[in-house]
């Protein structure tokens, strides 16, 4: 559970809070009218953070570059346009290479 405190408290008593973050291991949550407007961690915990982050987004990116845009098309037909349109309707596909972002 994080200490919270006012943001008008909190910039009187900062080198308090920077202490109880750094000795006493607290996480402080500043608040302005009653909502969390930032919150005070340690170093050693927001490089936590980071890597956690840094390795969900590798994640995310590995299933991304496992899974084809486009897996199979197992039937095309051919199908009348609306009447009135002359065959303006198709089909069109590209492939996008989800690790580069260019276009084929």
């Amino acid at each position: 559970m994080a200490y919270e405190i006012p943001v008008t408290q909190a910039r009187a008593e900062l080198a308090e809070l920077i202490n109880r973050v750094v000795y006493g291991g607290e996480r402080v949550v500043v608040t302005r009218h009653g909502k969390p407007l930032v919150a005070l961690v340690s170093a050693a915990d927001l490089e936590r953070l980071e890597r956690r982050e840094a390795e969900a987004e590798a994640e995310a990116d590995e299933r991304a570059a496992d899974e084809p845009v486009i897996s199979t098309v197992s039937t095309v037909r051919n199908l009348p346009s609306a009447p009135g349109e002359p065959g303006r309707f198709g089909i069109a596909a590209e492939y996008r290479d989800p690790g580069s972002g260019s276009r084929r």
